[in-house]
């Protein structure tokens, strides 16, 4: 069976990963050097799949005009469904029907736009053709399940019993990854209006012993938030080890897993990772130390300077012997003087940081 069809559920405003996102919206934030989306869409063009909807509700010209590019790169339909009003999870599914619906009868795919896994839907769609159910969801192991949605199945069959909000006492510790594989018939279970998918699409379907999930092979994050996306790329990276070490950088300078776009420049006498992504013409200047952080396209590190467990926003600089840590975000052109220390600021766009930011605050 081949899969055509994929809804990607972007939503929002990206309020937890600003000042990012008042740059440009949160699905093309880049993270590992590609825009987030692009991850997903790549995926799901390697299974077959030939047309790629968003549900957005905000800014969908930025979306499109961005993602035109990629059609004719990737050779693969995109599509926008807006919402004039948020709509929830399932909403959405309702609003976009007649692009998810050809007569084929055939599935369609549904991916939550800030979940960044291995995406094994070869498999998936093998899964939901064997069940012969009406819905397959892929779930994640997780150390502390209370702060989720738990899902409890039967391990044999993968068939979903229930759902848990947030448990108290322990059911298990597998949740929802927010990668699901639908019948068209779900969408008769969908009305026009905000509605969640997780709270009352499923449990109906799970009533009547048609929904199965599949434990997802591999890591899994959602890094809508940094402190996720800063361990998201350290789990991303550490697949690409795996599976495609050939796009790792290595050398005396490098230490760990470590991503740097052929554009970019690297000084002498640098120290390098681990978990660290550089953008394409980046300037990283000699004797610069730079350790679980991302640093964005054209941005520039001047000598000696040294950024851990952060994130630094297109274009921006950061000064010599500055130093840079502790989830600090900088958001689109912020230039870091000399010698000034960051302990977890987050930086708005076009900023000037001309002395230390001692505790974790929002720069304005």
């Amino acid at each position: 069976v081949v899969i055509m069809k994929a809804l990607i559920l972007v939503g929002g405003f990206g309020t937890r990963l600003r000042p990012l996102t008042l740059s440009v919206p949160k699905p093309l934030v880049d993270f590992a050097n590609k825009p987030m989306i692009l991850h997903q869409i790549e995926a799901l063009k390697a299974t077959g799949v030939d047309e790629v909807v968003l549900a957005i509700n905000y800014q969908p010209e930025v979306m499109l005009s961005f993602l035109k590019d990629f059609e004719t790169k990737l050779g693969i339909k995109i599509t926008c469904s807006q919402e004039t009003e948020p709509m929830g999870t399932a909403g959405p599914l309702a609003l976009a029907r007649d692009k998810l619906i050809d007569g084929s009868g055939e599935p369609f795919f549904v991916l939550n736009s800030d979940v960044i896994s291995e995406y094994p839907l070869k498999q998936m769609i093998e899964f939901h053709a064997k069940h012969g159910g009406e819905a397959s969801i892929m779930v994640t192991k997780v150390d502390e399940p209370s702060k989720y949605g738990v899902v409890v199945l039967d391990d044999e069959t993968g068939l979903v019993e229930r759902f848990v909000e947030k448990p108290k006492v322990f059911v298990g510790n597998k949740i929802n990854a927010g990668i699901y594989l639908l019948n068209p018939s779900v969408l008769d279970r969908i009305s026009l209006k905000p509605t969640s998918i997780e709270k009352e699409v499923f449990p109906k379907v799970a009533e009547e012993n048609k929904l199965f999930a599949m434990v997802l092979p591999g890591f899994w994050m959602d890094i809508g938030q940094p402190k996720d996306y800063i361990s998201g790329l350290r789990l991303y990276l550490d697949s690409l080890r795996r599976k495609l070490p050939e796009k790792l950088s290595n050398g005396s300078h490098i230490v760990g897993n470590v991503i740097i776009d052929k554009t970019a420049q690297v000084g002498d006498g640098c120290l390098i990772g681990p978990d660290v992504a550089i953008g394409p013409n980046c300037v990283i200047e000699a004797g610069v130390r730079l350790s679980r952080c991302t640093i964005m396209r054209g941005v520039r590190i001047k000598k000696h300077a040294c950024v851990s467990g952060s994130i630094i926003g297109w274009h921006s600089t950061v000064g010599q012997w500055a130093r840079v840590e502790n989830m600090t975000i900088l958001g689109e052109d912020v230039h870091v003087s000399d010698e000034v220390y960051s302990n977890g600021g987050v930086v708005l766009p076009h900023k000037e940081i001309k002395s230390s930011i001692l505790k974790p605050e929002i720069v304005m």
